[in-house]
This record gives structure tokens, C-alpha cells and sequence, in this order.
């Protein structure tokens, strides 16, 4: 499917962006609901979120390549790079609005308690999900 864009600087950027965090973090929603309620009681916290992550990296490049190849397509790798730096935050500022909220606990606490091998893990996700629109080519 092609996606119509309008040839706009700052507003069709930040449209992609948004656009394309809502694919992951819609998509990271839903496995970290499955994760949290079934696979860590099975595996533990660590495991499940290391079976999660392949998943999202596939999630990542799908929805970059759907991005890319139609709404983005004539973009420069300078503007994609800026729409995945856009989308990088868009989810930080969701994440960290949401952790209060969702988990109980404050901001400090969450980073402090990620695991250290899934969390590393997690923070080149983030990079990957941030860089993939301007590692794609256009089509």
C-alpha cells in the first residue's frame, strides 16, 4: 500500500514520525502485554523479553520499510534520519509518561531495575528503531 505525502518540510517529517512510532510502540504495546502476562511467568523477566526483542526488530524494519517506501519515499537519508530521531523521542516521552502510570514506579527505579542483559538489549533497539528509516533505501 502507498501512502500519499505531502511534499511539506517539517509537518510531512513529523507526520512520518509519527506515523511510524505508532506502528512500533502500537506493536511493542501489544507483545509487552502478551510478555508481562504470559511469557515472564513462564521464563522469567530476562528470557521473555529476550524472545520480545526479535520480534520488534522484525516490527522495526517492517514498519521502516513501509515508511520509507511510501510515505517517506522522497525523502533524503538526512530527513529520514531526522524522522527516526523524531520518532525516538515521541517514544521516550510516551515510555516515560507511561511508567508512572502503568508500573507503579518512578522513572529512576525503572531504569535502575531493567535486567542488564535484556536492557542492553532494549537500548539498541531504541538506536536501531532511531536509524532504520535512514538506513533504508528508497524504492
Amino acid at each position: 500500500m502507498r501512502l500519499n505525502a505531502p511534499h511539506g518540510g517539517a509537518r510531512s517529517t513529523l507526520a512520518a514520525a509519527t506515523l511510524y512510532f505508532a506502528l512500533v510502540f502500537g506493536a511493542g504495546f501489544v507483545l509487552g502485554s502478551i510478555r508481562i502476562l504470559w511469557a515472564e511467568p513462564r521464563f522469567g523477566p530476562r528470557l521473555a523479553e529476550l524472545i520480545e526483542a526479535p520480534i520488534m526488530l522484525v516490527v522495526i524494519v517492517v514498519a521502516a520499510r513501509w515508511i520509507v517506501g511510501g510515505y517517506a519515499r522522497q525523502f533524503s537519508r538526512g530527513r529520514r534520519a531526522v524522522l527516526g530521531a523524531l520518532a525516538l523521542v515521541l517514544t521516550l516521552i510516551v515510555e516515560l509518561a507511561l511508567v508512572p502510570l502503568v508500573r507503579g514506579q518512578s522513572i529512576a527505579d525503572y531504569f535502575a531495575g531493567r535486567d542488564p542483559v535484556s536492557g542492553s538489549v532494549y537500548y539498541v533497539l531504541l538506536v536501531v528503531f532511531a536509524a532504520m528509516p535512514a538506513l533504508l533505501r528508497r524504492r
